[in-house]
């Protein structure tokens, strides 16, 4: 990759006439590289001093001020205006009041040599170098730049760690992550930014970065933990001491640190630290170099000094070197002497030595130092716990970390994201989902998407050498030809078309659109790969703000500017976007608005002509009633964001930072941005836009353009996400004056863009719903221009996939492409998310329609046309009722009829389905009905056959109508009670003749205070009690006539109900039972001829012995006729067992013991002798009732000793308790 100053002629233009021209040049330095291995330098010990020190061939110097103080010609070491080296070192020159002196043309030369040559290429072009002039390339290739300390020691942004810290100047400034200069200008790693703010007011926002390394490495600085510091060369020592705390103690640890053209290329610490970052040590050491440059004692290369030395010296220099460190050095000295005593050995092939300290050779890749092993280990643990833990929000900042390094222009950001993709396509899961068939999961996903668009930005940086983009398009295509590499959009990935050609608008593209090759997550950098930047209308759009035509356009320019004169880029949407997201991610905000603003002017073109199109196919269209789809990818939910992209560049150019903001990206409760109109920058006539008026614009343009739903889960589901987030941002916005006028014009342009507008009078069936959307707008234009605000929000109520029957489109129009898909009932897995923002567009306009009684009714209409689900419908009525009846006020009247009026619509829709939540409906229509008022109550009884079962309108609407609090609620009069109660009797008659087994007894219960219409319940149930009504029903309203006190009509009903029922012998716990004492007794108490005419059916009815025993007992008990009927006479003596009608009960009683007795013996086991002999010892009782009944239990006794005397226990049983 072409860093610093080489290679950045692409995007630096040459100033226009009349543009304003720089105030000053600072030094640059070049933003970052690989690493810096020791390498033999041939005549690294043999250069010299000389007369061509500063000669014509020496390295270009940048001239101009800098904010530093001038060295001396031999100055030591740090000598020199710390602010060039630091904003710790001197203040940086940004004060009121202090005195900029010009840099020495020494320093100045020395800075640029020191970031862009190789020291080894110093040596070999000069053949003596003075010592001053070394001194100072050595001083000067240190880092300048804290920020880019702070990168590499953080997943924090680096503005919010630097910004953190007293030195805040060095990193730019609060804007200076936003909005890294673009070529031509100052490189924010290029030594030091004027400060952007005062050190003293950092300490407060300290507490939120404690954890990280740089904000540790800080506070070891400032409490003086930094010793020992040595330059030799290119290499930096020192220690470190960590302060004890309450569990560990004092530790000191030695750091060494190699750098060379301004970028550390190797660290060792004596922590161990094992992590992407540098640890807190390395980071104290570099700030003090930093900081403190006048503190560290400085000496040139080692190699340097040994050439001084004459041979005594040199040899008393490695002896004493061995004895200081002998345990250490003395095999590794002693193989060194060896191999240089042998005049054959490989060491004396070489000329000359290596020298840790003299900086990387000239073939080394001059990159930051980056732990590769870590990185994998990092990925690869974060990879392993699925999303857990924090894992893909660890992921994500580490795609935010190569975001940053490719804004900073360092070429770690592509080897830091090829080691990320490596450990992705590593990771096992994928063949697992693969083998199973099973989809990736959603937080993974989205995590590859990330890195798919990752390298869609690395390989269309605009500095990329060729032998790069080679290399990256071959590992590309390697990661995409695995198996497991995951498709682009889930298992439809095949079915897209290819995204970096324009989409030719005709049907011959159709036909072999439906072969496409497979597309994974890597297609769309594969394609960018194919993509250049030489292009000379480009590079002119890019360069400069002043490009446009003259009065008069040649014909092969009319595609290239617009009437007027403004350039167009006409390249297919999302990869000219993509184009503005690489120059934004490689630091260049200008180019990348310049960019912008072409592509939207393209857009406006675009939606132009194609209004004009709608014009003369309007008629056609609107009596057809259907369109095609236009646009088959849909810019919101594209994998390359391309409407976010274009929006966050041009709010990006409009945002206010806060003075010492903090943007730490896990802060809870960070504010929302604040924006200001910036005037685009343009050459042409004052248009008065601004960079702000023209992010809503190509927001609303994208999210309003028709496109066809994707195909699969994900696709779908990113679609909606994409379109909330777009939304949320924008929602950030404060609307003024200039910013509606654009929302008014764009949603004019949106209704009135046919085909091309998923706004417009006419939509494609499949076209992907715009109700998120158009809530937004309603809510944003409700205020400006509410008639709108109306139109726009109903256009959008619209749901057409819905619909069951849908006019089919014309697929022979040149202008569509609908052959690409196929005719099918779609799967769109969002339905029910899509249709609840349908319903939260209406709830919204309900809302605002409070009060006026046309806009009510006709949100209502579209309601009722556009909506098809009930339980969506009822959420609306409910919302309708809430915000129509506020606990503080008076109820809205026209809201709560719609409410009623909604409420009615899902009763007709549930009639006849499942809903369980029906009498939750049900119950809340009531109240809603009460609510409005008696005449609503009136109606819902009247009409309850098409709004309710006859069991809902008894039991929960005409029993609720009919309720005192209701009477209360509605203060109602004595005709107003009488009418209620009269269509109440008269909803339960009817309930009563359709469904007589669900709705007698709420009849009867309905219809007590009118003797007429009780009378008539009561036939209903009679006419029903032979036919359709079980035992069960009939007892239970013949208790109820009893407790009502008609005792008679409740025997008649019981007498009824014995009939239906058959209790077996071994039913003694039937639920039936108590319902059949309960009758008998009822009889019993009558009189002697009920309970001779039950008596009958008792028999017929149970034949189980328990239950008869128990019934002929409580009969003996008591004399009948107790319950006093009016013109009776009741004996009053008790019942004999030898006489009717008891002796047919004792008969059946005692043939049921026998029966009983048989069934049990035929499968008894030993366990339940005892319990039979129980029984037979009850069966006895009730033989003894009779007159021979001891007679007739002996011999049935004998009976049974005689055909189961094979069960000898069991007889032996019988004997011992009945002889």
């Amino acid at each position: 990759m072409a860093e610093g100053g080489e290679g950045e002629e692409l995007l630096r233009p040459p100033l226009p006439a009349g543009a304003p021209g720089p105030k000053r040049l600072c030094s640059r330095a070049c933003p970052a590289g690989g690493t810096g291995a020791v390498h033999p330098r041939p005549g690294a010990a043999g250069a010299g001093a000389g007369p061509g020190a500063g000669a014509s061939g020496a390295p270009p110097a940048l001239a101009g001020c800098c904010p530093a103080a001038a060295a001396g010609p031999a100055g030591a070491a740090g000598t020199t205006a710390a602010a060039a080296a630091g904003p710790g070192g001197g203040g940086g020159g940004g004060g009121a009041g202090s005195l900029l002196q010009p840099e020495s043309l020494l320093d100045a030369a020395a800075k640029r040599v020191a970031g862009s040559w190789a020291f080894e290429r110093v040596e070999g072009r000069f053949q003596r170098i003075p010592e001053p002039v070394q001194r100072r390339i050595v001083y000067w290739s240190f880092p300048r730049s804290e920020r880019q300390i702070c990168m590499y020691s953080s997943f924090q942004p680096g503005r919010a760690a630097a910004a953190a810290s007293p030195a805040s100047a060095s990193a730019g400034g609060p804007s200076a992550a936003a909005a890294p200069a673009p070529a031509g200008e100052e490189s924010p790693a290029a030594g030091p930014p004027p400060p952007s703010a005062p050190a003293a007011a950092a300490p407060a926002a300290a507490p939120q970065g404690e954890g990280l390394p740089f904000r540790r490495g800080i506070r070891l600085l400032e409490t003086g933990a930094v010793d020992n510091v040595l330059q030799v060369g290119f290499h930096l020592s020192g220690t470190v001491t960590e302060p004890a705390t309450a569990t560990e103690p004092e530790m000191t640890y030695k750091v060494a640190i190699s750098f060379d053209r301004c970028k550390i290329t190797s660290v060792t610490c004596g922590c161990g630290n094992k992590d992407i970052f540098y640890c807190a040590h390395v980071v104290a050491l570099s700030l003090y170099r930093i900081r403190k440059p006048d503190q560290v004692k400085l000496r040139l290369p080692i190699s340097e000094t040994l050439f001084q030395m004459n041979r005594d010296q040199l040899q008393k220099f490695v002896q004493y070197l061995i004895t200081a460190h002998h345990t250490e050095v003395l095999p590794t000295a002693q193989k060194l002497a060896d191999e240089i005593l042998s005049s054959n050995s490989e060491i004396n092939q070489v000329h000359g030595a290596p020298d840790p300290t003299a900086g990387a050779s000239i073939d080394d890749e001059n990159c930051w130092h980056l732990d590769e092993e870590q990185v994998r280990e990092q990925v690869k643990l974060f990879l392993s716990q699925g999303g857990y833990y924090g894992s893909g929000k660890q992921l994500n900042s580490m795609f935010a970390k190569v975001r940053e390094m490719l804004r900073m222009r360092d070429s770690n950001g592509a080897r830091m994201l090829t080691l990320i993709t490596e450990q992705f396509m590593a990771d096992p899961r994928l063949s697992l989902w693969r083998q199973q068939g099973t989809g990736i999961t959603e937080k993974c996903r989205q995590l590859w998407d990330e890195l798919g668009a990752l390298w869609v930005c690395v390989v269309l940086n605009p500095h990329c050498k060729l032998e790069e983009k080679s290399c990256w398009l071959r590992q590309l295509r390697k990661w995409g030809e695995m198996d497991v590499c995951p498709l682009e959009d889930g298992n439809y990935g095949n079915e897209l078309p290819n995204i970096t050609n324009a989409l030719t608008q005709s049907s011959s593209h159709s036909q072999d659109s439906l072969a496409r090759p497979r597309r994974t997550v890597f297609t769309r950098a594969i394609e960018g790969c194919d993509l250049h930047w030489q292009d000379s209308h480009l590079q002119r759009i890019i360069s400069s703000d002043f490009y446009v035509s003259h009065s008069y356009q040649r014909e092969g320019e009319s595609l290239l500017f617009n009437s007027q004169g403004q350039p167009l880029w006409l390249e297919h949407v999302p990869t000219a976007c993509a184009r503005v997201d690489a120059l934004r991610s490689h630091g260049y905000p200008r180019e990348a608005l310049r960019l912008t603003v072409a592509i939207i002017n393209t857009l406006r073109l675009q939606q132009q002509r194609q209004l004009e199109i709608y014009k003369h196919q309007k008629k056609e269209l609107l009596q057809r009633g259907a369109t095609t789809i236009t646009n088959l990818e849909g810019w919101v939910g594209h994998p390359l964001n391309p409407i976010g992209c274009l929006f966050l560049t041009l709010t990006e150019a409009c945002r206010l930072e806060e003075e010492n903001c903090l943007e730490i990206s896990d802060a809870g409760d960070s504010k929302p941005p604040v924006y200001q109109h910036v005037p685009i920058a343009t050459g042409s006539q004052d248009s008065g836009e601004s960079y702000l008026s023209l992010a809503l614009e190509v927001a609303l343009m994208g999210m309003g353009q028709q496109r066809v739903m994707p195909e699969g889960l994900y696709a779908q589901d990113k679609v909606c996400r994409n379109e909330e987030q777009i939304i949320a941002r924008l929602q950030d916005l404060e609307l003024d004056p200039v910013l509606v006028q654009t929302l008014r014009k764009q949603c004019i342009l949106l209704l009135e863009g046919g085909p091309f507008s998923g706004l417009g009078e006419v939509i494609h069936r499949e076209s992907v719903p715009m109700h998120t959307f158009a809530k937004y707008l309603f809510s944003a234009l409700l205020p400006h221009d509410a008639d709108l605000a109306y139109k726009l929000a109903l256009r959008a109520m619209r749901l057409p996939v819905l619909e069951t029957t849908a006019p089919s489109g014309d697929v022979t129009h040149p202008h569509h492409l609908v052959s690409v898909v196929p005719s099918r009932y779609p799967r769109w897995f969002t339905l029910g998310h899509l249709e609840s923002q349908q319903c939260e567009l209406a709830s919204t306009m309900l809302t605002a329609a409070k009060g006026d009684m046309l806009r009510l009714r006709t949100v209502l209409e579209a309601i009722q046309k556009n909506i098809h689900s009930s339980s969506l419908i009822f959420k609306l009525a409910q919302d309708a009722f809430k915000i129509a009846t506020p606990a503080d006020s008076n109820s809205d009247t026209t809201l709560l009829n719609v409410a009623l009026e909604l409420g009615l619509q899902v009763m007709r829709m549930t009639l006849s389905t499942l809903n369980w939540r029906r009498r939750e409906m049900v119950r809340w229509l009531v109240t809603c009905a009460t609510e409005v008022g008696v005449r609503a109550l009136v109606s819902i009884l009247q009409s309850w056959y098409s709004l309710f079962t006859p069991t809902e309108a008894t039991s929960i609407v005409a029993a609720t109508v009919m309720s005192h609090n209701t009477i209360l609620r509605l203060s109602l009069d004595y005709p107003q009670r009488e009418e209620l109660a009269s269509c109440a009797r008269t909803l339960a008659l009817q309930c009563a003749m359709k469904d007589p087994q669900n709705c007698a007894l709420s009849a009867l219960t309905l219809c007590e205070k009118d003797h007429i219409a009780f009378e008539t319940a009561y036939q209903i149930v009679i006419d029903a009690a032979s036919t359709g009504m079980t035992y069960t029903q009939l007892f239970t309203i013949a208790r109820y006539m009893e407790h009502r006190g008609y005792p008679l009509r409740a025997f008649k009903l019981a007498s009824l109900a014995m009939t239906h029922l058959n209790l077996a012998y071994n039913q003694d716990t039937h639920p039936a039972i108590n319902d059949v004492l309960w009758a008998c007794a009822l009889s019993h108490s009558l009189g002697k001829n009920e309970l001779a005419a039950i008596i009958p059916l008792v028999v017929k009815s149970v034949h189980c012995a328990t239950v008869l025993s128990d019934i002929l007992r409580r009969c003996t008990m008591t004399a009948p006729g107790l319950a006093g009927i009016p013109g009776r006479r009741n004996s009053g003596k008790l019942m004999s067992t030898d006489k009717a009608p008891l002796r047919q009960l004792l008969d059946a009683t005692i043939s049921a013991y026998i029966n009983t007795t048989h069934s049990r013996l035929t499968h008894i086991s030993p366990r339940h002798y005892g319990e039979f002999i129980e029984f037979l010892s009850k069966a006895r009782e009730t033989f003894l009732l009779a007159q021979d009944g001891h007679i007739q239990f002996a011999q049935f006794i004998d009976n049974l000793k005689q055909i189961y005397k094979g069960k000898k226990k069991l007889m032996l049983l019988v004997r011992e308790r009945f002889g």
